[in-house]
């Protein structure tokens, strides 16, 4: 009998301490990412059966660009500079199954957006007026042959029309290119695609949801046998061939022949995918009381999401972007504002000082900001064959210096103030740009670090290379990107008026000599946290006999935000009204709309996040180490490294040492005023905290996710934050007040009851300034309330309340981590019958485990047990 007992208790505590150990395993592990992949691959039918179409995302859709790629096409021809053969065309449709094709179910063709093309200024544009219209015609056999087998005239030879009905409204049956329900600047389809030398091609597409495009409403609510369920849409490809409609090839190769990809001769070949949208709207009951946030657009992606998930449980968080400047002033001056997402503590912008009273951070992002782009080659005449081969196709990553950055930002090439240098004569005040490089493309610092512009043709204009697009307004974003353009040497004495190796000088507008700058001030890019214009620049621009003048905030627009730019930069639409219209009353300038596909080049200032969901190219930028790193979770993570600093861990450019760091990752904070706010109040903002740091984590496309273009936060980070939620719940100082002294909770880096110390790692500070509590929790004021939490949470226990979008709940992660804890248990148990046999009958504590990095963790402390226990475990 004694000896079954000892068996059964070491038994009984192999498992347990196996399962402690799995569970601190689990917990020490990085968050995982769910596992979902709709990519769908379909073949094409007749004269394409030999090509393969890949989509990458088909389900969990939202606004956002997918990559539709294609092999086994044969090489684009063009007749001139029009796209002729062997092309692929794009669109978004609506509807059901029009059954026309069972093998491939698919919409009907009237029910696509598409044929948008420009009805003006077609000089430079690349199609025919057919290929790229609704317009189709109907040809009698056998002489000739039929585009249209429905909707072309009723004479032979006379042009028709495809209609467009919109999912609500008026169905267009006429004068289709100006229908009321989208254009040129609005359209998502792709009109040309090119297939490459090597057959394959890959084009970038817009998906729009009912926000963007209502007339096809995708993602909003539908009624199906009483479930409501987001409305699918489609992907519809229309492959462009060389042979005409009667299967020969086409006789006259000196001009287009295709015709309308809705026209019924191309709708036979099309390909349709299904879209599948997350919901459009919200999921939040009517009425229910609402959270609100307000802040850095570095966290809207992620909070989108997060919101999605949390509204289901009856609580409901607004969010309104804000700079970050003024939610940290709005927050200072009223903490029952809410929860403010930033990126600095309260009080270290310029003449403001930390409020008194406590205040909570908790860190919830860690993303960036990025510099993202649109360019394709365009090859110039001779340049070499493994060159021209590439025409059309996407360049892929650039590198970029600071002092490059630094150029951009200062408008100071040639030909970004538009008009004011011509044919080599400069006006009056803009000697300096003379001898500049027309823009980035021909800059030879440029391309030097990106040798293959030296064959690359770029027109030159504001809409190009000239400039950045960049968002209005105060952000941490700007002045992080000005931090880094001062950490370097070259860019200072540039912006110092110092010429680069190449002669180019700044331009004097921003110049920080103060003896260079015509307004006698120098300009201080240490001060700056936004996008100044600040070269005075105005003239009718030449050649558009125009009568009104322009200025360098008409060549260079605004965004409103960095999500627009991220938009528009997909788009390849740099907004500027290049055109005059005379005939406009009264006569003023207009858009041209989108660059013409194969030579589209923009460049914008952005977040990860934005840049992710557009799918744009992003430049890689030289750090403190002198790499050059790209935006990906690994550089924001070896970033996320060396946060440093009291009360609000920041990451530097110059603090970014790591070979692999992303110099301008930004960690994002939830703050909190917890004595402005009531208990309930701090509950529900609590379990938005909670929520963000453990499913809110987990990278995916699903509503809670965390979205691609953020990468997961670090174990201590998320620690922190948690600890930071059960502070701000359990809360029970008293009202804001007192002088902000220091405070015994918890901190922006350090774990609950941290000191306040003033470096860290990745993010593993104390402290704050003025008195700010840290993010493990809140601090107290000196007003009477009490510098501790309260011995027991005031909500829920503390725990996390985890859910997910519909209030399902999130299925395990496939990875091994699910299997820590009961293989732990089962592991132990054996660990522990075998015990006698390892030369010793003796369970000895403290039992410790190690863990990856050196460290350990004591599963089973040493323990004195009773009596009683110690019988049963004597030999």
């Amino acid at each position: 009998m004694r000896s079954v007992r000892r068996v059964l208790a070491r038994l009984v505590a192999g498992a347990a301490v196996g399962a402690l150990a799995g569970l601190a395993v689990a917990q020490a592990a990085p968050p995982a990412t769910a596992a979902s992949s709709s990519s769908v691959t379909v073949s094409g039918r007749g004269e394409f059966k030999d090509m393969r179409f890949t989509v990458d995302q088909t389900t969990h859709l939202t606004s956002q660009a997918i990559t539709v790629s294609w092999t086994g096409g044969t090489p684009t021809t063009f007749a001139g500079t029009l796209f002729n053969t062997d092309f692929v065309q794009i669109m978004q449709c609506w509807g059901d199954d029009d059954g026309t094709v069972p093998a491939n179910p698919g919409p009907s063709r009237t029910q696509c957006q598409y044929g948008a093309s420009p009805t003006t200024d077609r000089g430079s544009w690349p199609g025919n007026d057919y290929d790229d219209t609704r317009r189709a015609f109907y040809s009698a056999a056998p002489t000739n042959y039929g585009q249209d087998n429905r909707y072309g005239a009723a004479n032979p030879n006379a042009p028709g029309e495809v209609p467009f009905k919109p999912v609500s409204g008026a169905t267009v049956t006429t004068n289709t290119q100006n229908n009321p329900y989208f254009n040129r600047n609005t359209t998502n389809e792709v009109d040309f695609a090119r297939t490459g030398a090597d057959g394959k091609g890959q084009e970038f597409f817009e998906v729009q949801t009912a926000n963007e495009a209502p007339h096809l409403g995708c993602g909003t609510p539908v009624t199906t046998n009483g479930t409501a369920r987001p409305r699918s849409c489609w992907l519809v490809i229309v492959p462009q061939g060389h042979l005409d409609l009667d299967g020969k090839p086409y006789a006259d190769q000196s001009q287009v022949n295709a015709g309308s990809p809705v026209s019924s001769t191309n709708w036979a070949n099309r390909i349709a995918i299904p879209l599948g949208f997350n919901p459009v709207g919200t999921n939040c009951a009517l009425g229910s009381a609402e959270r609100p946030t307000t802040g850095s657009e570095l966290a809207a992606d992620a909070m989108t999401s997060w919101q999605a998930a949390l509204c289901p449980t009856g609580r409901v968080y607004g969010y309104t972007e804000l700079g970050e400047p003024d939610a940290r002033a709005r927050l200072t001056n009223d903490g029952s504002s809410g929860l403010a997402f930033t990126t600095r503590a309260l009080g270290t912008d310029e003449g403001t000082t930390p409020p008194s009273g406590s205040t909570s951070y908790a860190p919830v992002a860690l993303s960036g900001t990025v510099i993202g782009f649109t360019i394709e080659r365009r090859p110039r005449a001779g340049a070499p064959d493994a060159v021209a081969r590439l025409a059309g196709t996407k360049v892929e990553s650039i590198d970029l210096t600071p002092r490059l950055v630094a150029k951009l930002l200062t408008e100071s090439y040639r030909n970004s103030p538009w008009g004011a240098v011509l044919s080599g004569t400069a006006a009056n005040g803009y000697g300096w740009a003379r001898n500049n490089p027309a823009g980035l493309a021909t800059d030879p610092e440029f391309i030097a670090l990106n040798p293959q512009f030296a064959y690359l043709s770029v027109a030159e204009t504001p809409a190009t290379d000239t400039d950045l697009l960049t968002s209005l307004g105060h952000s941490d974003s700007a002045r992080l990107l000005w931090q880094w353009v001062r950490s370097d040497k070259d860019a200072r004495q540039f912006l110092a008026g110092v010429s680069d190796d190449w002669g180019m000088r700044v331009n004097p507008d921003y110049a920080t000599n103060a003896d260079l700058n015509p307004t006698g001030a120098a300009f201080e890019p240490s001060r700056t946290d936004d996008f100044p214009k600040s070269d005075p620049w105005c003239t009718i621009p030449p050649g558009t006999g125009a009568t009104q003048q322009q200025c360098m905030i008409d060549f260079h627009p605004y965004v409103d935000d960095m999500h627009s730019g991220a938009l528009h930069t997909r788009r390849a639409d740099g907004l500027w009204k290049s055109t005059w219209d005379p005939l406009a009353s009264p006569p003023a300038y207009k858009s041209p709309g989108p660059q013409t596909v194969g030579s589209r080049f923009l460049i914008t200032v952005t977040d990860a996040a934005s840049a992710t969901r557009y799918g744009l190219q992003t430049a890689r930028l030289r750090n403190a180490a002198g790499r050059f790193t790209a935006p990906s979770t690994a550089s924001l993570t070896a970033a996320a490294a060396s946060a440093s600093g009291k009360g609000v861990a920041e990451i530097t450019p110059t603090g970014a040492k790591a070979k692999g760091a992303y110099p301008l990752a930004q960690l994002v904070y939830a703050a909190a005023r917890p004595a402005d706010l009531d208990a309930a109040a701090r509950k529900d903002y609590a379990t938005l905290l909670r929520y963000a740091a453990g499913d809110g984590q987990i990278t995916g496309a699903d509503p809670g996710r965390l979205p691609a273009g953020y990468a997961p936060l670090p174990r201590k980070l998320r620690a922190r934050a948690t600890a930071a939620a059960h502070a701000l719940a359990a809360y029970k100082g008293g009202n804001s007040g007192g002088d902000g002294g220091s405070s015994k909770g918890s901190s922006a880096g350090a774990d609950t009851g941290g000191s306040s110390d003033s470096s860290s790692t990745g993010g593993d500070t104390g402290g704050s300034p003025g008195g700010d509590t840290a993010v493990g929790g809140t601090g107290a004021a000196a007003g009477g309330a009490s510098a501790s939490p309260a011995a027991s949470a005031s909500y829920d226990g503390g725990d996390a309340v985890h859910t997910t979008a519909l209030g399902t709940t999130p299925a395990d992660p496939a990875n091994a981590l699910r299997y820590a804890v009961p293989v732990g248990a089962a592991l132990g148990a054996v660990a522990a019958a075998g015990a006698p046999f390892a030369g010793g009958s003796r369970l000895r504590l403290p039992l410790r485990v190690p863990l990856p990095g050196g460290r350990t963790v004591t599963v089973v402390p040493a323990l004195a047990l009773p009596e009683r226990l110690r019988k049963l475990l004597r030999p």
